[in-house]
Parts: C-alpha cells; sequence; structure tokens
C-alpha cells in the first residue's frame, strides 16, 4: 500500500470534499457554524445563469458574448462536435476539434462572510480548467472533466466586485487525460457543464468525512479538519429521517493542529439499507470549543454490510443478492452532460420502474445528485473512474482524480464497487488508492477482467455462461446483450438470466445500455444525431421515449412472478402460481389484484375483479394462490401485483380461450344474402351483395376484397412466408361447390407452396380461409412458418388488434406485451433513431383480430386460432445494424406459427441463447382465417 497524504490544507486545490454538504441548523447554539453557500451558475440544465464567454474556433468563435452556466458549449451553438473514438466526426488528421473556451463572470462576497474562508467549488469542467479570480491564478489547472475540485480564494478577493475567468481547455493538455476520457465511445464535448458554487467556512472547519456503517449497527468515521486550534471536541449524533436521535451523542478530542479524528459508535434498534429497503439515516458533525459549535455538517448514510465471497457471489448484510443492472450516460439531447435534479430522480425512477436494483456509472462518476437518487430510491451502484482501453490516466493524475471521486462519494450506501477505469483502461498503480479514502474498502473491479476474485467479463456468449459451472469466480458481467435499435438487451434477456439463476456464483450483470445517447445537433438544425449506429443502444430513446425491451425487462426482472396453473384436462381452474424473487422482501408485503375480461370488437369488458393479499412467502420459494369463481368461459385473466408502497411491479394478462370470431366481430348477426360467382379471363369473382372477393384462377390466390366503393388491396396470398416466387401456374386447379348457401372453393394443385387451400365465402359477407402446409417427416427449419400476403402500406392509418401488445415481439423477446384490445396509429418507427412509439410495423403475438385502418375501408382478420403471429409490413432497420437487420420476406401483412429472432450489436441471435435459434416445425400446420371489409 502506497502512504499518501490524507489533507491538502495548505495548498489552495487542495479542497475535496464535501458533497453539497447539507448545512442547516437543526438546533439552538449553533447559529451561524454551517457552511454557507451561493451558487454563480444555475443547478442544472434548467436554470442556467448568463456569464460572459468567449470561444477560440469553430462557430460562434472570436467574439465576447453571452453563455448559460452550466452547459456544454456546442449545445449553445459554439464550437464544434465530437464522438470520441470515431473519425467520422472530425476533419482527416485532426484528433479532436480543440476550441477553447473563456469564461467570465462578477460577483461580490456577502458582508456577512467578513472573517470566514471562502472557497470556489466546480462541479464538472471539461476538460482542463484554469481559475483566476481578480487576474490572479486560484491554483494549478485541473485536468479531469468529470469530477469535483475546489480553490480556497479567501486571499485572491476584494471588497466590492470581484472577477472570476475561468479558461477551458475541450482537448485536454495530459495525453493521457485525453485517452481516458475523450478517446471514448460517447459524445465528448466542452465547457462547465456542472454547477460552480462559492462556500464560506469558519476558520476552523470539518473537511470530509468517510464512514463504516454495519449493518450490526456499528458506526466508525473518519473526519478531517482543516485549520484545527481552538476546537477541542468532535461531537456527533446521528438522527433519523424524522430528525430523532437514534442514541446517544457521542465525540472524540480535538486538539491543534489534529487533521483526523475517528468517532465510533454502536446502536440498537436502527433499519438497515439495501435497494429494496432504502434506509437512510444523517449523522450531525459539530467541531466544538467548550459549548460553541465552530462548524456544521451533515452527511447522509445507510447501515449496511457488503462483502464480496469468492466462489459464493455478493452480499448484503449476510444475504446473496443478484444484480439486475444496466449502464448509464448522464446525458440529455438538448444540453449534453448537463443535467438536472429532477432528470437525475427521473432516471433512477425509470430504472426502478424496470424491476432493476443496480446502475453502472458508465464511463464517469455522475452528477451528485444522481447517487442521491439512488440511495434515496434504492439502487445499488458502480462508481467508475473515468478511462477507456489505454493508455489510462497516468498515476500523478489518477492518484488525484481517485481521491477527488472517493472523498466526494465515499458515504453513499448505495455504492458497492469502484471500477478503476473501463476496458483495459486501469491504471493498477490506482488500485489501492482507493482504500486510502475510503474506511469501508469497498471493493475494486476492472470491468471486463478477471480482477479481484470477480469476473466482469464484457457481452459473453451463451456457451460461455453454459460454461459457468466449470469456473469458480463470481461472474457479473458489467456490461451484455448490447442494444442496438430493438436489438439487444430485452431480446435473449429470458435464456440468459434463467442460466444465471442456476449457478450460485453468478451474480447478475449490466445490460448495455439505459438510454439512446441521441445530440440535439445545433448545428443541423435540432437533428438528433446519434453517430451512426453507434449511440442508439438504449432500453429508452433520448428523451426516455419507453422501447419494447424496457417491458421484457420489466417483466423478467420483476421481483414477483405469477404463472397460471393449468392442466390438459381441465384447463385454468383459477390457480395462479406466484414465485418470491426478493432477496430481502417477504411476499406478504405485497398485493395482487385480478380481473376477469371478455371482449367485443368495440372494447374490453371487466366481468369479475377481485384483490387478494400475498401470503407470507420468504424470497426464493412460491406458493400457489386460488382465485374465486367459475373461469369455464373466462376469455381472459389480468394479475396486477403492486409492491408495499402500492407501485406495480408487473400486470400479466393471458387469453385463456379465444373468443368466437363471429360474435367478437358481430359477423353472426348478418342478414344473409346469395353468394354469386362471376368469372371472367383472369379472375373468379364471389359476391355477397356489394361484398366482393376475387381470386386468380390460374393459383387459386386472393386478388383483392371490395365492399362498395370500398377496395381492399389484400392480394397474393396466401403464399409461404419463405417462398420466394410462386409455383408454376399449370399445376392449379379450383373447384366450386356449395355447402348449404356457403361457396367453397376447393384449390387443388395449390400454388404459394401449399398443400391445401380452401375458400369459403359466406352469405353474411365474409370471406373465410383455411390452409395447410408442411407435413414432411423431417424438421423443416426457417426464420419463419406461416403464410404472407401482399398489402401496401401507402396509406393506412393505423390498427387495432386483439392480441398480445402494444410493443411488437421477436422470437427471443417475447416477454413484456400482453393480451389486450390495443390500438395504434401508423408510424415508422426505428428504435434508437425515431420513437413515435409503440412501434407499428413489426411481429406481434397472440393474434385474434386485426384492423388495417385506411380512409378506401379497413381489412379486418379474425382468427379462433391461438398462437398466431401477425406480421404487419417490414420492420425498418437502422443505420448499418449489423446483427439487428430485420429478416426480409415478400408480402405487407403475414400471419405466423413461428418469426425470427433478433441480435445484439456484436452478436447474432444464435449465439444468445436457445430463443435466438431458427425454428423447427415438424408435421402439417393449419391457419384458419375469417376477412372482411368495413
Amino acid at each position: 500500500m502506497k502512504m499518501k497524504v490524507m489533507m491538502f490544507s495548505n495548498v489552495r486545490f487542495g479542497w475535496f470534499a464535501i458533497g453539497l454538504l447539507v448545512m442547516v441548523s437543526l438546533v439552538g447554539g449553533v447559529s451561524g457554524a454551517e457552511t454557507q453557500s451561493r451558487y454563480l451558475t444555475g443547478k442544472g440544465n434548467d436554470d442556467p445563469v448568463l456569464w460572459d464567454f468567449f470561444c477560440t474556433k469553430g462557430r460562434k468563435s472570436g467574439t465576447w458574448t453571452k453563455i448559460g452556466v452550466p452547459s456544454q458549449w456546442e449545445q449553445q451553438g459554439f464550437g464544434n462536435y465530437d464522438y470520441g473514438n470515431d473519425h467520422h466526426y472530425r476533419p482527416k488528421g485532426v484528433e479532436h476539434h480543440d476550441e477553447e473556451g473563456i469564461y467570465r463572470r462578477n460577483f461580490q462576497i456577502p458582508q456577512a462572510w467578513k472573517g470566514k474562508r471562502v472557497r470556489i467549488v466546480f462541479e464538472g469542467v471539461m476538460t482542463d480548467a484554469q481559475v483566476r479570480v481578480n487576474g490572479q491564478l486560484a491554483g494549478p489547472i485541473h485536468q479531469g472533466g468529470f469530477y469535483r475540485f475546489a480553490y480556497e480564494i479567501t486571499s485572491l478577493l476584494k471588497a466590492g466586485e470581484n472577477q472570476l475567468e475561468v479558461h477551458v481547455c475541450k482537448v485536454s493538455k495530459n495525453k493521457t487525460v485525453e485517452m481516458a476520457e475523450r478517446q471514448a465511445d460517447y459524445w465528448v464535448l466542452g465547457g462547465i457543464f456542472r454547477p460552480v458554487f462559492l462556500e464560506a467556512l469558519p476558520q476552523e472547519y470539518i473537511d470530509w468525512a468517510s464512514v463504516d456503517a454495519k449493518a450490526d449497527g456499528s458506526f466508525d468515521l473518519d473526519v478531517f479538519i482543516v485549520g484545527a486550534k481552538g476546537a477541542d471536541r468532535l461531537r456527533a449524533q446521528i438522527v433519523d429521517s424524522q430528525g430523532d436521535a437514534l442514541g446517544e451523542p457521542f465525540s472524540s478530542p480535538v486538539g491543534a493542529g489534529v487533521k483526523k479524528v475517528s468517532v465510533s459508535t454502536k446502536v440498537r434498534g436502527h433499519q438497515t439499507w439495501t435497494a429494496e429497503t432504502p434506509h437512510l439515516y444523517t449523522v450531525r458533525l459539530d467541531l466544538m470549543s467548550g459549548d460553541r459549535c465552530l462548524h456544521r455538517i451533515e452527511r447522509k448514510f445507510g447501515f449496511r454490510t457488503v462483502e464480496l465471497k469468492a466462489k459464493q457471489g455478493v452480499f448484503v448484510n449476510g444475504r446473496k443478492i443478484r444484480l439486475k443492472g444496466v449502464n448509464r450516460h448522464c446525458f440529455w439531447p438538448e444540453t449534453g452532460r448537463t443535467v438536472s435534479r429532477a432528470l437525475s430522480y427521473q432516471d433512477a425512477r425509470l430504472i426502478k420502474e424496470m424491476n432493476m436494483n443496480a446502475v453502472r456509472m458508465s464511463h464517469y462518476p455522475p452528477d451528485k445528485h444522481f447517487l442521491e437518487a439512488c440511495d434515496e430510491l434504492g439502487l445499488y451502484v458502480i462508481n467508475e473512474l473515468c478511462g477507456w482501453s489505454q493508455p489510462a490516466y497516468d498515476t500523478e493524475v489518477g492518484e488525484r482524480l481517485v481521491g477527488e471521486l472517493v472523498r466526494r462519494d465515499q458515504m453513499h450506501p448505495s455504492i458497492l464497487f469502484w471500477a478503476n477505469g473501463n476496458e483495459g483502461g486501469w491504471n493498477t498503480e490506482l488500485d489501492d488508492d482507493y482504500a486510502l479514502w475510503d474506511k469501508q474498502n469497498r471493493v475494486v473491479i476492472h470491468p471486463w477482467s478477471l480482477f479481484n476474485e470477480i469476473d466482469t467479463k464484457h457481452y459473453p456468449n451463451y456457451s460461455f455462461l453454459e460454461g459457468m459451472a466449470k469456473r469458480e469466480q463470481v461472474f457479473m458481467p458489467t456490461e451484455f446483450l448490447h442494444g442496438l435499435y430493438d436489438g439487444g438487451s430485452g431480446s435473449g434477456l429470458n435464456d440468459y438470466w434463467n442460466l444465471i439463476l442456476q449457478h450460485e456464483h453468478a451474480a447478475g450483470g449490466f445490460l448495455w445500455v439505459f438510454a439512446d445517447e441521441g445530440i440535439v445537433r445545433t448545428d443541423r438544425n435540432g437533428e438528433i444525431d446519434l453517430a451512426g449506429n453507434r449511440a442508439p443502444d438504449g432500453l429508452v430513446g433520448p428523451h426516455r421515449e419507453k422501447e419494447g425491451s424496457f417491458f421484457t425487462v420489466k417483466e423478467i426482472w420483476s421481483p414477483v412472478q405469477v404463472s397460471m396453473v393449468s392442466t390438459a384436462e381441465s384447463g385454468f381452474s383459477g390457480k395462479v402460481q406466484v414465485e418470491n424473487r426478493y432477496d430481502f422482501t417477504n411476499l406478504d408485503t405485497c398485493t395482487l389484484a385480478w380481473e376477469k375480461l371478455r371482449y367485443t370488437i368495440s372494447g374490453e369488458e371487466v366481468v369479475q375483479r377481485g384483490r387478494l393479499d400475498c401470503p407470507v412467502v420468504a424470497p426464493g420459494e412460491r406458493t400457489q394462490l386460488l382465485l374465486p369463481g367459475d373461469w369455464s368461459s373466462t376469455q381472459a385473466l389480468r394479475v396486477r401485483v403492486t409492491n408495499g408502497k402500492k407501485q406495480e411491479l408487473f400486470t400479466w394478462c393471458w387469453s385463456l380461450q379465444p373468443p368466437n370470431p363471429l360474435a367478437l366481430c358481430g359477423l353472426a348477426g348478418r342478414d344473409k344474402q346469395t353468394v354469386q360467382v362471376e368469372e371472367s379471363p383472369g379472375r373468379l369473382r364471389a359476391r355477397v351483395g356489394d361484398f366482393t372477393a376475387d381470386f386468380d384462377p390460374r393459383t387459386g390466390l386472393l386478388m383483392g376484397m371490395a365492399s362498395g366503393a370500398k377496395v381492399i388491396p389484400l392480394s397474393r396470398g396466401p403464399r409461404l412466408a419463405h417462398l420466394m416466387e410462386l409455383l408454376p401456374e399449370s399445376q392449379t386447379l379450383i373447384r366450386q361447390r356449395y355447402d348449404g348457401d356457403v361457396l367453397v372453393l376447393d384449390v387443388e394443385g395449390v400454388n404459394g407452396g401449399l398443400n391445401g387451400l380452401i375458400w369459403k365465402i359466406h352469405p353474411q359477407g365474409y370471406l373465410e380461409m383455411q390452409c395447410s402446409y408442411g407435413g414432411n417427416e423431417d424438421d423443416e427449419t426457417y426464420a419463419f412458418h406461416g403464410v404472407t400476403f401482399d398489402f401496401p402500406e401507402q396509406g393506412v392509418l393505423g390498427k387495432r388488434w386483439l392480441g398480445q401488445g402494444p410493443y411488437r415481439v421477436w422470437q427471443n423477446r417475447m416477454r413484456g406485451p400482453q393480451f389486450g384490445l390495443w390500438q395504434c396509429e401508423y408510424n415508422d418507427a426505428v428504435p434508437g433513431k425515431h420513437w413515435p412509439l409503440p412501434e407499428f410495423k413489426g411481429y406481434f403475438a397472440d393474434m385474434h383480430w386485426l384492423e388495417l385502418q385506411r380512409d378506401e375501408g379497413n381489412l379486418n382478420v379474425v382468427t379462433n386460432q391461438s398462437g398466431l403471429f401477425a406480421r404487419v409490413f417490414e420492420p425498418r432497420n437502422g443505420t448499418e445494424p449489423l446483427h439487428t437487420r430485420t429478416a426480409n420476406f415478400d408480402g405487407g401483412v403475414s400471419f405466423l406459427h413461428a418469426i425470427p429472432a433478433i441480435g445484439t450489436k456484436f452478436h447474432a441471435a444464435d449465439q444468445r441463447g436457445p430463443s435466438g435459434l431458427p425454428t423447427k416445425i415438424k408435421g402439417k400446420q393449419q391457419i384458419h382465417l375469417i376477412f372482411f371489409p368495413s
């Protein structure tokens, strides 16, 4: 272990501390002893303050003007854009655009601050910052864009007006800082992008503190003091969220020149912190001189014990946990990495809404308020020193930045691990530096590598996971299932997670990534730029639009899993299985609400509803519940589970028996008319009143339908979806017959690759189709199985359907969408590129009724078959889709028994688990559909 000086009181910029210490007087006797603060900027992207600004190159350069602070200057129309390691975004031979910015702001010091120490605090500046006050340097240039730093400026101040000048270099003069932070796979921007504020402190003050608060109530705290002279003791008191004392006050003596004081106690009656039970306490620290309080600070913390047990896993408070996590950037499209407290809490709540319990800071320390959100709402955190491949930070800079990182964030109970860089971007000489500042001595990891008995391998394929049983190290991929457009993330997660649950030493993992990192380009009329295929990776869009995988993750990672219990003999009789996948919480804190449902074409009807308080079921256990009533005629069951805070965990809806298609759409009640046949060269027409259906006598395939002036251009079907060309026409023969008043067309030698096709034209004015395909003794393996029709996309306004929705599915992303009656306006969404969600196009599961809406007339398709997929047009690919390219086949509307899977950014679907393999179908397959216009 290297030995280092723990305080920097003799160096102006050497204060690092205090993590936006909350300075509030809670009891008498401390008036004026709190740190006082004054912001020189706004607190986030929602309240910037204008400063004077000069940009040296690029847009709006060469003249003094105004800029809102905090901000990224590119988003204010200055300079030029760069995407870290993508050379497409900068001129040939130019590493990065290297404009610099000079900021100026005048300020006054309140009279009440006379006799106090004053320091200026920067929460984050990209990338090198030289600070002057009244023309004099405040201290050494700070290098490192994502870290809090400060200077004591007391001796530089004067009465009345003072001038602050900050010279910012976007490209760091330190090559290792430039490589670690800016040659990375994300947008790299410039400016004072986090808040700046002044603080007034007494001459003797508490600088920062480092805590170790265990689950058993033991509390140990190192407190670092500056200027100790008259102080004689440090007094501490722990209080709960209501301000009530937990235990007695405790203290330690302080003498002149003392820089570090340790205090400890042990409390009883406390509540522990976990992601499921985020109980927070506050320690109130008073630096005392006799009965007088010289300085008071308050810091929040939680009682919890974190252990990494070799060959076993990650433990919190003595219990094994599995991390259901995601990587997150600090980012907003209009403002880059300048965000706000409200946005941090919004993101944390969205992560919790997906039933995640963990988040990795990728690839730099976040805004302080995001960690506060994780503490308060309950999310486990990996906090990361910036670093991207090699070279990493040099040791001199790295040591300073590790100190800045840990001193700011050490007391957050949400933080389980420190990450020393990313994907090779670590300086191993820094590995032992974290413990110098962290009293808890948290485990340091190297994301994507095996280090400290934990394997964090990135993007393991499914076969690697299958081999986990042969490896003994704790396994926790800090990136897996890389998203791209609609692929990755939720696609393949069910296979992965089932394997992870089977292995004791599998500690979970972190999906890539939370949000598409799209930036609003101020030089391109507000275009949202995702750097080609580099940044459209998210579970949510740039403005937090929920994409399909959001709901897949929400269902798979729900801590309560509900499934129907049914038998082949009796079907569903009201029993559901409920499994508790919490790590700490008993099921009796949850509530289950259920509804029996019935559907008509006009809407959903709740036949009966009820509510059950869940019984006592420990984590890892399961039970069965009996829902009351007769379920023999119920069409669908909806079950909604909420936690103890009345927050939805997930809502399931299952189709129990398909509705009668004629009753569903009101066809049975129509008046009957005579079915007539009209034959002409190249056309066979069946007519019922003003309803007509046309068939090609050479192929037996449908040519179109109409109802009066309403033309329904459904044609060239059914034909096998995987058959790109029709068979020779001469093989087909259509035989006409009547079954009562129903016209039947038996198609022999059917075209389109089928081995059977029957059309029935009913006197109520609708068309029925029965077809079959397959039947070989050998398995037939294709990406998709079923039939397709031509149907033009142009003119389609929207769709309604009864089936799973509202989001589309892939073979390896079936979970998330639920059975119901849905409506969606037409859109051409490409998740990760365009975000009018849910997507209109794609594959939709368990379809019983589909209405494609057009001005010229609506196409309706109904079926009593369960398990059919409807494909509505071909989903559009994003730029360079790699392994997320959609499987292209002919036809606009298809009805399928099997559909394709989708891959991730780096791997094809078949490397992501069994559900990513092409589907094998053996034996004859039947499809039964009814068509009618409206």
